[in-house]
């Protein structure tokens, strides 16, 4: 008898020899993340947006006949079409998304899956309805909990075979801050296939597992959702037996642009002796960045970085630089993002088995070439 668990690999931590494998190879060809030179686009074009895609690409070559259903706990179920979703009022929300595994290979020892470094983000203009306003539609009863998403790719994992399903909790769902959207376009254009073509949500905030593609349902449940990626995925766990605590809002985080030209094979980075701009991007999903601040010696000290002012753009990213003086030998750069609430990103490896909102600090080794 053949089972799902024969195909489907289970949750493990890579042997402290252990290279990256077949698998892990595979997940990386299908899925791709930012180059880093790309920070240096405010706004990502969305073919070099970071992509996880858990199942497959659902092929949808024409979004005519595609339907959202909007059902449970409602006083009114809707079935809507897409013509009828863009004759509602558009919203459009500027939002750094990021992987919630983002940073996991560097992490010792290694969780195994999607071998993600410190790419998987992309900072995007998402338009489309506001998840409040169908819901508000469909009129929510009394005692509802938890907003169930499904998308329509479907797989196995871990030997379970599902549709991809997420949900969240009803304020959040019914909030404006964030505004939850139902969304249809990216930087203005219909969705790419890859990014949920025709549908998908957009949580801002929120880690990108939240952010449910190919979307074909939302039903108001009035008991907490146990799916899968809800309950067994997604979770901050130590131990493979405890129960964990969800991944949600994405932690702060800043990265470099690279500087100076790379070497091919190491991607380590070479400059002149001299000023050098050392830029990049901040973000945090619970609080505003309020500081970036910038060491050339491996942590040991650090000095603040310039943070470009607060914009309308809340839930995106910010720009910051500061100049730096070359001096010829190895350097290891770090920047490191603080938000409103006080959080920082720390110097020491956070560890969780799912390699999950690891925010450690950057580090950027350059070799500063003596002068001819």
């Amino acid at each position: 008898m053949v089972r799902f668990e024969d195909i489907s690999s289970p949750a493990r931590l890579a042997e402290p020899d252990e290279g990256i494998g077949p698998d892990e190879l595979s997940l990386a060809a299908r899925n791709h993340g930012l180059p880093l030179e790309g920070l240096r686009y405010s706004l990502t074009p969305p073919g070099m947006h970071y992509v996880l895609t858990h199942y497959d690409i659902p092929y949808v070559p024409d979004d005519t006949s595609w339907e959202l259903t909007v059902g449970g706990h409602v006083e009114h179920p809707l079935c809507l079409g897409m013509a009828e979703l863009r004759a509602h009022h558009p919203v459009t929300t500027r939002v750094t998304m990021e992987c919630a595994g983002n940073g996991r290979a560097l992490l010792s020892p290694r969780p195994v899956s999607q071998p993600w470094l410190l790419e998987a983000v992309g900072t995007a203009d998402w338009t489309g309805v506001p998840l409040r306003a169908l819901l508000s539609e469909a009129g929510v009863r009394d005692g509802a909990v938890d907003v169930v998403f499904t998308g329509a790719d479907h797989g196995v994992e871990r030997g379970v075979e599902q549709d991809y399903q997420r949900a969240l909790p009803l304020d959040t769902a019914l909030g404006h801050t964030p505004e939850v959207l139902v969304a249809y376009a990216m930087n203005g254009a219909p969705l790419p296939p890859q990014h949920g073509h025709p549908l998908r949500l957009v949580v801002p905030g929120w880690y990108g597992m939240a952010h449910v593609k190919w979307l074909r349902d939302i039903t108001v449940a009035e008991e907490p959702f146990t799916g899968f990626q809800q309950t067994v995925a997604y979770r901050l766990r130590q131990e493979p037996d405890e129960e964990g605590t969800p991944v949600t809002r994405i932690a702060p985080r800043a990265l470099m642009i690279p500087p100076g030209f790379p070497d091919f094979m190491s991607r380590s980075r070479v400059v002149s002796p001299g000023d050098v701009l050392l830029e990049g991007r901040a973000w945090s999903g619970r609080a505003p960045i309020i500081a970036v601040d910038v060491s050339t010696d491996e942590g040991r000290t650090w000095s603040p970085a310039n943070l470009e002012p607060p914009t309308d753009h809340r839930w995106a990213w910010r720009h910051w630089h500061v100049t730096w003086t070359a001096t010829p030998g190895s350097h290891v750069l770090c920047a490191r993002a603080t938000d409103a609430e006080g959080r920082t990103q720390p110097l020491e490896q956070p560890w969780n088995r799912g390699g999950f909102a690891n925010n450690l600090v950057q580090r950027v080794p350059v070799l500063c070439a003596e002068p001819d």
